[in-house]
């Protein structure tokens, strides 16, 4: 199969552990990048992806950020869609009275959470990123005074609030925001015109490229559109049914180096 473009997930899909590659995976894209491109694409920021980038010697290779809302090649900015600050502001009116739910505001390279917890500190260990302690609604007027937005925002909650508080949000921004519950305590949130699919388009247009020239891996819902519009979709072991249905073809589990193994198998 003659692929140009590699894209992939980063949690659950290319990582061996919590927040890195392993040797197997780092030799295989080794072997490829002169023929190749491979592009990560995921729901975190840019610099818990760069580090990556740095492990795996594809340095200066474009990264998609937040799911496609924010695209980047090394420090320019190539496509951004921005969660309006009165979105922002709806939002966290709907959220600031419960306890049991935190909110995380991301805009660009930069991370607001209120306070420490056992969430963050997990965040911090599989990102490699430490966040700005603030209020929120500080956060919200920095931007705003910013004239910006966010890139994604993370409720953090327990099971039952996070449950809970799901429905409450799709039925005041399902119009004008996507809402993936990315596991069972968070829900990430992103404008609704965007998608990891939107930005590899993006991408391939810019360098004349199409679809079919493109081998993908996912492992969860918000690849499943990618996995199903790609030239070859790979889905790992551990994936959702939703993204094994799409996909044609299941490698191993991400923790038994499965990218690796399909890249073997796929790009000899």
């Amino acid at each position: 199969m003659n692929f140009k473009y590699l894209f992939t997930d980063i949690d659950g899909t290319l990582l061996s552990t919590g927040n890195d590659v392993s040797e197997m995976t780092i030799s295989e894209i080794n072997r490829i990048k002169h023929r190749v491109q491979t592009i990560l694409v995921s729901a975190r920021m840019p610099s818990a992806i760069t580090y990556l980038q740095k492990r795996l010697g594809i340095e200066g290779l474009p990264i998609i950020c937040y799911n496609g809302a924010l695209i980047m090649e090394g420090n320019k900015v190539i496509d951004s869609t921005e969660i309006p600050t009165a979105t922002l502001e709806a939002l966290y009116d709907i959220t600031k009275d419960r306890k049991d739910i935190h909110l995380g505001i991301y805009a660009e390279d930069e991370w607001y959470v209120e306070k420490h917890s056992a969430r963050i500190e997990k965040e911090k260990f599989n990102t490699q990123v430490s966040p700005t302690f603030m209020p929120i609604s500080e956060a919200i007027a920095k931007l705003k005074y910013q004239n910006r937005g966010a890139h994604k925002i993370m409720t953090m909650a327990s099971e039952e609030a996070s449950k809970a508080i799901y429905p409450i949000l799709q039925a005041h921004f399902s119009d004008s925001l996507h809402l993936y519950r990315s596991n069972a305590t968070l829900i990430e949130i992103a404008d609704k015109r965007i998608s990891k699919l939107t930005a590899i388009k993006d991408l391939l247009k810019g360098q004349h490229a199409s679809l079919e020239q493109v081998i993908a891996f996912g492992d969860n819902y918000n690849d499943v559109e990618m996995l199903e519009a790609v030239g070859f979709g790979v889905a790992v072991a551990n994936a959702r049914e939703e993204a094994k249905a799409v996909a044609d073809a299941i490698t191993d589990h991400h923790k038994e180096h499965g990218v690796a193994k399909a890249i073997a198998k796929y790009i000899p």
